[in-house]
């Protein structure tokens, strides 16, 4: 199986910047695709970025040139730059990755991390 850890969360004020990262352990070897997730308190959990195992990048429009989406092979982790931070950018950041074995594709979930924009 795979387990994912997010990291780098917090606080921070209009227009400023943060960088969260996830960390992927266990049976890495055959994930094709991770991305970022946000949900926000009363909402749908939507999709932020994506990242293929070949460095293919897609963002949301909401989020397009504030934040980027990158990995590194070596480390089994995938990041997420976040800048120019807005208030309606507050929500839990779900790292999520994707395989598929046999036609059957599996999704893993890390626990999420908190990212508060206020003044």
């Amino acid at each position: 199986q795979v387990q994912l850890v997010e990291s780098g969360g917090g606080l921070v004020q209009p227009g400023g910047s943060l960088r969260l990262s996830c960390a992927a352990s266990g049976d890495t070897f055959s994930i094709y695709a991770m991305a970022w997730y946000r949900q926000a308190p009363g909402k749908q959990r939507e999709l932020v970025a994506t990242i293929t195992s070949g460095g293919s990048t897609n963002a949301a429009d909401s989020v397009k040139g504030r934040f980027t989406i990158s990995r590194d092979n070596a480390k089994n982790t995938v990041y997420l730059q976040m800048n120019s931070l807005k208030p309606e950018d507050t929500a839990v950041y779900y790292c999520n990755a994707r395989r598929t074995i046999v036609l059957t594709t599996y999704l893993y979930w890390g626990q999420g991390t908190q990212v508060t924009v206020s003044s």
